[in-house]
């Protein structure tokens, strides 16, 4: 793991502004200030790893903020990114659970401000709040449903629907409604990684970026995607919402 900045207690969890989206959202007061005494707030910076494919795990990390991309490196070297966390979500419970190794690298995409919570006193916390043990379950059951219907999208539909489907998952999770109707898509993805997340190269995603411009699905301002018609979107995905 890479050094980062890290201040031990800065940012108590009723204050979090994910507080609502994490899994510690139905404790008491009393409760959270415990948690914050017995946590590392550590801020990473854009490149930097939280935690390495292969690395035993010593506790969980909660995003307070910033998007963190959960990547694979196959045998022959390549990396494939599992999925994209962000604000409220957890890392690292899986392998914590199960006591195995880390089964991806989590890197940061931008600067992000996380919170680390080590082994025994998670256990100690879940064991004394169900509703922690609750707020887990859920989380692990979206994290597979959200695999199923990776995998599935993989193999029944083709690169144009992909990315189709991936420009609408980060609308919903990273989308902003703009005055004019637009959605802006906060999240600043390479090309390399958008192809990585649809499983194409990347000349290919540039070959159907460029088809869904000319189409008016989308537009584009630098780095920025702002999607500018998503019924059509819709229709290009082959998805029902």
């Amino acid at each position: 793991m890479q050094k980062t900045n890290s201040n031990k207690g800065s940012l108590h969890c009723k204050d979090c502004p994910s507080r609502e989206n994490g899994i510690f959202c139905a404790m008491e007061l009393a409760s959270l200030e415990d948690i914050s005494n017995h946590k590392v707030t550590n801020v990473y910076k854009k490149g930097q790893t939280l935690f390495v494919q292969g690395n035993h795990p010593f506790g969980i990390y909660c995003v307070s903020s910033g998007n963190i991309k959960v990547s694979k490196i196959g045998s022959d070297g390549k990396e494939s990114i599992v999925r994209i966390v962000s604000a409220g979500d957890i890392l690292g419970h899986r392998s914590l659970f199960t006591d195995q190794f880390y089964s991806a690298t989590a890197t940061a995409l931008e600067d992000t401000k996380v919170c680390f919570i080590d082994k025994k006193y998670i256990m100690k916390t879940i064991s004394e709040n169900p509703e922690v043990s609750l707020e887990i379950i859920n989380k692990l059951s979206r994290d597979m449903g959200a695999a199923e219907s990776r995998i599935t999208s993989m193999h029944q539909k083709n690169v144009r629907e992909r990315l189709a489907e991936l420009f609408l998952l980060l609308k919903d999770t990273h989308g902003q409604k703009l005055d004019d109707g637009r959605w802006k898509l906060d999240l600043k993805l390479t090309r390399e990684e958008m192809a990585t997340m649809i499983g194409t190269a990347n000349e290919t995603l540039i070959r159907f970026i460029s088809e869904f411009k000319d189409a008016g699905l989308i537009e584009q301002e630098g780095k920025t995607i702002f999607i500018t018609n998503e019924a059509e979107l819709l229709e290009w995905a082959n998805v029902n919402y």
